[in-house]
């Protein structure tokens, strides 16, 4: 085997189409777009959504439902929940670091405890939001609760 005899295998490598380079080719002329309009120029983009002068999908279908952009998510831990991580973690503060730490919540996430479950632990909460009930659940178990904006 030498260098100068080696060759690509059969049919793998196809010749190029040549567009536009006279009538000769089969490809003059127009090349193979068509006769005139919009998508025959150069510089033809399609818009995005254009269903050939149909009426688009999104403008079909009637709007529903309604988002409310002033809406606070908060990322919920239930008594029953925090009673398992301080038993797994050893938490003596329930805190934004703590969970942060932990990697049970990202930077950015607000913590809202509620009242499901039974909580055994003093614990301090330092938490955005908490539920009445969970809050009396808490200072009953001797624990206390102060919110974090």
């Amino acid at each position: 085997m030498k260098l100068h005899t080696l060759k690509p295998a059969e049919g793998s490598v196809k010749k190029e189409k040549r567009l536009g380079r006279g009538e000769a080719s089969g490809k003059g002329g127009t090349s193979t777009k068509g006769n005139k309009g919009h998508q025959s120029r150069s510089g033809f983009k399609n818009k995005m959504a254009h269903e050939g002068g149909q009426m688009p999908i999104q403008r079909r279908l009637p709007k529903r439902g309604f988002k409310n952009n002033n809406r606070v998510e908060y990322k919920v831990f239930n008594l029953g929940q925090i009673d398992q991580l301080v038993e797994k973690y050893g938490f003596t503060e329930f805190s934004l670091e703590n969970l942060y730490i932990n990697g049970l919540i990202s930077r950015t996430d607000k913590v809202k405890v509620l009242a499901t479950g039974e909580l055994k632990a003093k614990l301090t909460f330092k938490v955005n939001a908490v539920s009445d009930k969970a809050k009396t659940a808490v200072e009953a178990a001797g624990g206390s609760v102060e919110i974090v904006k």
